[in-house]
């Protein structure tokens, strides 16, 4: 058993979210219970998850995609009020960690999604917009069919392949989990023989040609499924928690 206070402050240092500028708060979003002995971690903050996590007995919901996100209407109406509704009526906290989480280089969204493909991690930018965010390392050297059949295995999806102008074989890889498919064009300045990241845009089709390079869309709940899950058992192991991760599929 810990205090959720404590468990907040840990996560908000450890992740070291006053060095970001995101798009929604990171951190304790609703408060349940002082006090946390069981944690459900999770991808996105919906309604399925809410509903199992009170199944499960959780005192406390961690995740990648929480609420209150710039630019959305505030109003706590419709799905959102159902969702704040069922976590103050069961007394369950909210913990969301968005880009922090994407960037940390232990438990993070990319760290962790390398870990799960088996590549080997050279580094990451470490400045302008994509600093701590894209990440670039090296593979066995392969065709982009066996990269994708790859891909198929161990995130049981299969990507989309944008193959690049010369179709080169992928000896150096790029990723940035989820919506990330705009950083195409700097993963192609670094040299990289492919780029990877959870959605695709129509100009990425353009984009990976005209550059010459590979790019695959893994679906963005899918690459983002990891961080999540090395987080909440880094904090069962520190604070002696329950720890459990629901994956409530979404295909996208």
């Amino acid at each position: 058993m810990a205090q959720l206070r404590q468990i907040v402050n840990y996560c908000n240092q450890l992740l070291r979210i006053q060095d970001f500028r995101d798009y929604c708060p990171n951190g304790l979003q609703v408060e349940g219970k002082k006090e946390v002995k069981k944690i459900i971690s999770g991808v996105t903050a919906c309604q399925d998850l809410i509903e199992q996590a009170v199944d499960h007995g959780a005192d406390a919901i961690l995740v990648h995609h929480g609420y209150f996100w710039k630019g959305e209407d505030a109003s706590i109406v419709g799905p959102k009020k159902n969702r704040i509704a069922a976590l103050l009526k069961n007394n369950i906290s909210l913990l969301a960690y968005h880009l922090p989480l994407d960037a940390h280089p232990d438990y993070g969204n990319n760290v962790a999604l390398a870990r799960q493909l088996g590549f080997s991690v050279k580094g990451c930018v470490e400045e302008g917009a994509t600093r701590g965010l894209l990440w670039y390392g090296e593979l066995e050297e392969q065709s982009a069919d066996q990269l994708v059949e790859s891909l198929t295995e161990k995130l049981q999806r299969i990507p989309l392949h944008l193959a690049s102008a010369s179709q080169q074989p992928i000896r150096s890889i790029g990723w940035c989990t989820g919506g990330a498919q705009g950083y195409i064009e700097q993963a192609a300045e670094l040299g990289l023989d492919a780029y990877l990241s959870g959605e695709v845009s129509e100009q990425t089709f353009h984009l990976a040609r005209e550059l010459d390079i590979h790019y695959f869309a893994a679906g963005h709940h899918a690459t983002e499924s990891y961080g999540v899950q090395a987080l909440g058992a880094h904090l069962a192991g520190y604070f002696e928690l329950e720890h459990q991760f629901i994956d409530v599929f979404n295909p996208i």
